[in-house]
């Protein structure tokens, strides 16, 4: 069985609908996500729009906003 809890002031918390017995004996694995440039950078330039001022004018391509002069 799995159950997702949160630490609270150094408590684990469990939600309310998970009753235990006392006694029960528990196996705690921590998760951390890494940040989020750390967990998308393999996907940094996986993408060639074959626009070279998109970044510049992102306004003009999303929106139909003027374009910015260079």
């Amino acid at each position: 069985m799995s159950i997702a809890a949160i630490v609270k002031d150094g408590v684990i918390r469990l939600p309310q609908d998970v009753q235990l017995p006392d006694g029960t004996e528990v196996t705690v694995e921590v998760r951390q996500l890494r940040p989020f440039a750390e967990r998308f950078a393999s996907f940094a330039g996986a993408v060639d729009s074959g626009i070279g001022d998109l970044a510049e004018n992102h306004d003009h391509y999303l929106y139909g906003a003027s374009k910015r002069k260079p």
